[in-house]
């Protein structure tokens, strides 16, 4: 993981992609990349805002940490770059998982 001098603010995320080159079925055959383009993506967590404030003024912390790897929706982050290399930074709602 490189180091980003980038500070998502509130309940964003700082992701940077990772990319699975093939997918494999159970059966050993490898789907087409077209086959999985709407599907959940994956990436690994670079920064994390501080979390979102409620109207109430109360403070939700975020459930993801530097360095998870998660999958989130496809089209939900926004994309950016830095220093020639792809980021993204999504909202907290856009991640749909934490893979362990």
């Amino acid at each position: 993981m490189s180091k980003v001098l980038i500070k998502p603010l509130g309940d964003r995320v700082l992701l940077e992609p990772v990319e699975d080159n093939k997918e494999k079925t159970k059966g050993g055959i490898y789907l087409p990349e077209t086959a999985s383009k709407e599907r959940p993506e994956k990436g690994r967590v670079v920064a994390v805002g501080e979390g979102k404030v409620l109207d109430s003024g109360k403070k939700i912390t975020p459930s993801v940490k530097k360095g998870d790897l998660v999958l989130f929706t496809k089209y939900g982050p926004n994309e950016i770059k830095v220093d020639g290399k792809e980021y993204l930074i999504a909202k907290e709602e856009d991640i749909l998982a934490i893979l362990m």
